[in-house]
């Protein structure tokens, strides 16, 4: 397989010998170039043209949201923003995904071993993502950085005799890359009355917050992070806080949400697996299950679980994903009912949940 040729710009020497380090190690990978701020970037990108930037935000002489913006507007090239979102910069972040950003992660954290595994390889992935952004093709070979585990190391696979005592509809839906710009046209397109939905977005910790108010503000549903036992309710959204696992869970009638820790699932925490797999042993034939753009293939077995257990389930389409990895996943592993276009997803919700409603 060809290998993603990548340039880094970053201010930090540290920071840059950590990054070559890491995405060096990666099979899949070829670093062509560090570069200390955008100017120089520009001079390397003239004699060699980068499939994926890695670009961080504070720099001098130029800020990587001014060179981002130049980039898009002048010779597109997938920048994935490398920072590490604290306070101020989250909203920073949020605006480079408007400007053409295809991710923004946390700059892997120089602590113990097992966080800068953890980091190391959601860098990697990202970056081979980015590279496949305008093709849409998967990458065929695995990364060989940890032990990829299961939903089961958080949570026992649905019982088949699982007694529900609610009709209630609920929604859990799970993205990845280019899912923040998909979620948003998903949850601006929901009317007031839609069911309650319940979403694990991969991102890093620190950014979900202003990503859910910023949606809140623009979106009719009421939208939040979602917070230990908050209850499931019409009309509203939770998203997974970033570095933390999101179940579904139920006492009699009532859907509410559990927060847990735990080792990464399908190389993600939140994990879409660990998602759709409480949901189907929580929910069953009432959850309608949605699984979005992103690459990889968290998501699919917990997809297909969740069809076993008499759920509805949609996957977005090729045509408007950014990248199709995890629905082809989902599809090929026969856990699909419906594939539609990002914006149709939204009125089979409502069209599902309407005649649910009729017919109870």
């Amino acid at each position: 397989m060809k290998k993603v040729k990548v340039l880094i710009v970053d201010d930090s020497a540290l920071v840059r010998q950590t990054l070559n380090d890491i995405l060096s190690a990666d099979p899949r990978i070829e670093v062509i170039g560090l570069a200390t701020d955008p100017f120089n970037a520009v001079d390397k990108i003239m004699k060699t043209v980068p499939d994926v930037i890695t670009l961080d935000v504070e720099m001098p002489r130029m800020d990587g949201l001014t060179f981002l913006k130049k980039i898009m507007s002048q010779h597109p090239i997938p920048v994935v923003i490398c920072s590490s979102l604290a306070g101020k910069n989250t909203e920073t972040a949020l605006k480079a995904l408007e400007f053409g950003a295809v991710e923004v992660i946390h700059k892997p954290a120089l602590g113990t071993k097992q966080v800068l595994q953890e980091s190391s390889t959601l860098l990697c992935d990202v970056v081979v993502a980015a590279s496949q952004t305008r093709t849409k093709k998967l990458s065929k070979e695995p990364m060989l950085v940890q032990p990829k585990l299961s939903a089961d190391v958080i949570i026992p696979k649905a019982r088949p005799d699982a007694v529900l005592q609610t009709t209630e509809k609920v929604v859990t839906v799970g993205a990845s890359t280019g899912g923040t710009e998909a979620l948003k046209v998903f949850l601006e397109a929901m009317p007031g009355n839609c069911p309650g939905i319940v979403i694990v977005q991969h991102m890093p910790e620190g950014f979900t917050s202003a990503f859910s108010r910023r949606l809140d503000s623009i979106c009719q549903i009421t939208v939040k992070e979602a917070a230990n036992n908050d209850t499931v309710l019409p009309g509203h959204a939770l998203i997974a806080p970033g570095n933390h696992h999101l179940l579904l869970k139920r006492s009699g009638a009532r859907y509410f949400v559990e927060i847990k820790d735990g080792p990464l699932v399908s190389r993600h925490r939140p994990s879409v697996d660990v998602l759709f797999r409480s949901a189907a042993r929580y929910a069953g034939r009432n959850a309608i299950g949605v699984i979005m753009t992103g690459m990889g293939d968290d998501g699919a077995k917990g997809m297909l679980e969740m069809k076993e257990a008499g759920a509805y389930t949609i996957a977005q389409d090729d045509e408007s994903c950014v990248v199709f990895g995890m629905p082809h996943e989902a599809i090929k592993l026969g856990g699909v009912d419906r594939v539609l276009s990002l914006e149709a997803i939204a009125p089979e919700i409502m069209r599902v949940y309407q005649h649910t409603v009729k017919a109870g």
